[in-house]
């Protein structure tokens, strides 16, 4: 088993949501850390943790994302950390480019619901330091009313103000211990 650390200086998890039912507004949370266990030997024992901040996300608005960390969406006093433990992988990442499918609990706003997260392995290779260190993006979508995020404003032109889907889209680089 070789241990990562994801490097969050290199790390990005965003998300995507429609505003009014034709436009996208897009953000990103900015203080997270983790931990991948890699099993080269059997991939399906591989682990990853990630613990997200979740004051720390960031749309670009400062109104928004106060909105955002209030007890209408994320209640960040109440439930400070967004998490993410799998329980399994699926498919092998030996070579750049290689698929596989990393499934776990996320916990939202207090509540775990298992979800699977299809994944690109992006490859690895030393830094100018020595250090080496490995990639991948992975991406999965969402219905935020599973995790209780429910508010929502009814448009007069019929719809609503806040879309249902989340799309959640990550890309990881670790440094191997």
């Amino acid at each position: 088993m070789t241990t990562w650390q994801i490097d969050p200086a290199h790390t990005t998890v965003e998300f995507s949501v429609k505003h009014m039912m034709f436009t996208t507004v897009r953000g990103r949370f900015t203080s997270l850390k983790g931990t991948i266990n890699a099993d080269e030997q059997n991939p399906s024992r591989s682990t990853v943790t990630v613990e997200i901040q979740a004051s720390s996300i960031d749309t670009g608005v400062g109104d928004r994302d106060n909105h955002l960390r209030s007890a209408d969406f994320l209640d960040v006093e109440k439930f400070p950390t967004i998490t993410f433990r799998s329980k399994r992988v699926e498919g092998a990442a030996n070579k750049e480019g290689d698929r596989f499918k990393v499934t776990g609990d996320l916990t939202i706003h207090g509540k775990s619901i298992e979800v699977t997260f299809d994944a690109t392995y992006g490859g690895q290779g030393k830094d100018p330091w020595g250090k080496q260190r490995a990639g991948a993006s992975a991406k999965t979508e969402i219905d935020r009313r599973e995790w209780g995020l429910q508010w929502n404003q009814a448009l007069e032109t019929g719809g609503i103000l806040v879309g249902n889907t989340l799309k959640i889209d990550i890309d990881v680089q670790a440094v191997k211990e």
